[in-house]
């Protein structure tokens, strides 16, 4: 057995009953933080209800189970309504935590009130390995293997090997951490990373705030990977000490002779806003290969963008300028706390003035499931991650997915276009 540990086998070691672990091996673990939503919920509680009556949890277990309203907000349909009132009530009334409706995507959330560096995360969503920005093994599971680790705050796991991804370099004008996991994707494929953990590292990681790593890690899952992790550090610190939650913090990296399953090395200098191309999101060009691309509908927001930073980025190429006309530019703030950080800048006012429709935080047009929903036809340029057929409500739309800056440039013009041309 290896003694020196990459980050996925550190942490999932801590949780195991002999502290350690190693890639391959199978293993039962502790889980810190479970949570659920609106759209897997209800499956998941009529999977709880099957269990003994007795089987009961601690109160400090209940105020680490969280129930979400986050996929259709507000519910557009009696049906989602009648959906949502069984998770709200589920969670009110056995003194769980519940995240209603305006307050934001579970992961999201997850980042801002609960995830901290070392924890070990389980959740009923694909994209709950976003809160590995923050140094924790967080990975989506299904609805029956979350109701067994509510109701007994353990699960399994197989330990994943880890791909280093080493970045060098900085990132230039006009270029995020977006672009950066789309070249990743354009390298890996949607299946090159099969239950891996993707690692983050090098220079261009070490400058990068949290909310671009979580960036990076919420996407891990588009190329098929168990989590993403980035180590813990001082911009880590920060980020916990904004809010509020200063004491989870701790140092956490992997040991420097730690064994990878592979090591692909990047120069962020090199890179260039980034788009991918209907319908895969491993289908990358660089943005000055895409030409007269009409667009027909902008979308800023999902749980990968729209962190208040994304927000501003936005705001500055926006500033002053109208939306194409006949274009529709929907954006959905990732939380209540980032939609009352952009009412405070004056951010919302300036969206509205561009003709924007700020919508409430939630999933929206990510999910297809709420308003937004293309016509017959339309192309839609998002700054979420996925663009599968029908992934936005209609099959018979395309979708391209670029940074949010590149979103903002393309609603300006109304074709795929540029940032840097507004930077």
């Amino acid at each position: 057995m290896r003694t020196a540990k990459t980050l996925a086998e550190k942490i999932i070691g801590e949780h195991t009953g002999n502290g350690s672990a190693s890639s391959g091996e199978i293993v039962i673990v502790k889980v810190d933080y479970v949570f659920s939503h609106d759209a897997s919920g209800p499956l998941l509680i009529s999977n709880l209800d099957k269990f003994p009556s007795g089987s009961t949890i601690s109160n400090e277990e209940k105020r680490r189970t969280i129930f979400f309203i986050d996929h259709a907000v507000p519910a557009p349909t009696k049906e989602l309504a009648n959906d949502q009132n069984i998770v709200r009530n589920y969670a009110i009334n056995n003194g769980l935590v519940l995240s209603d409706a305006g307050n934001g995507i579970c992961h999201q959330v997850m980042a801002e009130d609960y995830a901290s560096p070392g924890n070990l995360i389980v959740g009923t969503d694909s994209h709950t390995c976003t809160a590995g920005g923050l140094c924790s093994f967080a990975t989506g599971m299904g609805a029956t293997d979350i109701s067994v680790a509510m109701k007994l705050r353990k699960t399994w796991l197989r330990v994943p090997e880890s791909i280093k991804i080493d970045v060098g370099g900085e990132l230039g004008r006009g270029v995020f951490a977006k672009d950066l996991i789309l070249k990743v994707l354009s390298i890996l494929g949607t299946d090159g990373a099969l239950y891996k953990s993707l690692e983050f590292c090098g220079s261009a990681i070490d400058d990068m705030d949290v909310y671009g790593r979580l960036t990076l890690t919420n996407m891990a899952v588009e190329c098929g990977a168990k989590t993403g992790l980035v180590q813990s550090d001082s911009r880590t610190r920060k980020y916990l000490e904004e809010n509020r939650r200063g004491e989870g913090w701790r140092e956490l990296f992997p040991d420097e002779s730690a064994g990878y399953e592979t090591e692909i090395s990047l120069d962020a200098t090199e890179l260039e806003p980034e788009v991918a191309l209907p319908s895969s999101p491993d289908n990358v060009r660089p943005v000055s290969e895409i030409k007269d691309v009409k667009v027909n509908e902008v979308f800023i927001g999902s749980c990968t963008n729209t962190r208040i930073e994304d927000m501003r980025v936005v705001a500055r190429i926006l500033n002053g300028r109208q939306k194409a006309k006949g274009l529709k530019l929907i954006v959905t703030p990732s939380s209540r706390k980032v939609y009352l950080k952009c009412i405070e800048e004056g951010i919302v006012e300036l969206l509205l003035s561009s003709g924007a429709i700020v919508t409430p935080p939630g999933c929206g047009v990510c999910f297809g499931a709420l308003g937004g929903i293309p016509a017959d036809g339309d192309v839609i340029f998002s700054s979420s991650n996925r663009n599968f057929p029908g992934r936005t409500g209609n099959p018979k739309a395309q979708t391209y997915l670029g940074s949010p800056a590149t979103a903002a440039a393309t609603a300006i013009n109304g074709y795929v276009s540029d940032p840097r041309e507004f930077l």
